[in-house]
């Protein structure tokens, strides 16, 4: 109890921090980053819109693409009032408890995109591997299910994590070196002991993140194996092309994820923009491109986008 009084006691606020090294480039950065945004606000929208009112779309692996758009939105809304606070306002400083709230959701959308890139991957083993069965596997109330399983699993993995460190006194400096928080920057700051978090922290990247990648390691070794024994060349192509989206999905998520903990544990000299630059890059880009991948490659999604651009009655 007496930790948590010297903690809010001493610490109210948090100062947030953009890109100071880059001032004369600010407002260059300010409109990328509101670019992005609206990319990714309105292309995830358009995703959503297209796949209620299309209803070949109707069917899993688009019900688990409407999930990743949400999700996509809930990591752009998660950032969105600090990053323009700070760099478009220049108000840098949040409150102790809004900071720590934005950190539940920013990490809990996270942990959520894992897991619906896993479900995804499961979506594509079931149709390439074992098509005859796809409809009675993947049914409407599964697939429910599996949404709700990947929610509560994020949920309850990132839950902990405030009040992990709102036990610990904070009684350093409250600068925090992105314009958003997050886990990993905030535990520097307690003067307290701060093992367990780092353990839990550590704990839960390996339970969701590392299972979720092997696992969508292996369901990419049975497809391809099953692939490979398809006799017709042309027939091996067209199914590899229907997990493409879904591959470039997988990349871009988990490339920046590792580039941002790599950097974070074996490049620690590196100047502090590198750091904030890879940060940067894992939350924004892949809400970005998601829309923009499945837009490309999923024909009744481009036609749909199409009629609407050229004013077309649907």
């Amino acid at each position: 109890m007496r930790s948590v009084q010297t903690n809010t006691s001493s610490i109210t606020s948090f100062t947030l921090t953009g890109f100071p090294e880059m001032e004369s480039m600010e407002h260059w950065l300010a409109a990328l980053l509101l670019l992005l945004y609206i990319i990714s606000i309105v292309g995830n929208a358009l995703i959503l819109f297209i796949i209620k009112e299309e209803q070949s779309l109707h069917q899993p692996m688009y019900y688990f693409l409407s999930l990743l758009s949400v999700n996509d939105l809930g990591v752009s809304f998660s950032t969105l009032p600090t990053v323009l606070a700070s760099m478009c306002f220049h108000v840098p400083e949040t409150a102790f408890d809004a900071c720590l709230a934005q950190m539940f959701f920013i990490h809990f959308f996270s942990w959520t995109e894992s897991g619906i890139l896993l479900a995804m991957s499961f979506d594509r083993y079931v149709a390439i591997c074992n098509p005859l069965h796809y409809s009675s596997v993947l049914t409407d109330a599964r697939v429910a299910h599996m949404g709700m399983s990947i929610i509560i699993r994020s949920f309850c993995m990132v839950f902990p994590l405030p009040f992990l460190l709102k036990r610990l006194p904070f009684c350093k400096a409250n600068v925090l070196t992105h314009s958003y928080c997050l886990h990993p920057d905030l535990i520097r700051l307690p003067c307290g002991d701060t093992t367990i978090n780092s353990m839990y922290g550590l704990f839960i990247v390996i339970s969701a993140f590392g299972v979720d990648s092997l696992l969508i390691l292996l369901s990419y070794v049975l497809i391809l194996h099953s692939v490979l024994a398809i006799a017709s060349r042309e027939e091996r192509l067209k199914t590899l092309n229907t997990c493409v989206s879904h591959i470039s999905a997988v990349l871009i998520f988990y490339v920046p994820m590792i580039s941002v903990s790599m950097v974070h544990r074996f490049v620690k000299h590196a100047p502090e923009y590198v750091h904030k630059f890879t940060s940067l890059v894992y939350l924004f880009v892949p809400p970005m491109l998601n829309p923009i991948i499945y837009s490309i490659k999923t024909k009744e999604i481009r036609r749909r986008l199409h009629k609407m651009l050229s004013g077309t009655k649907f």
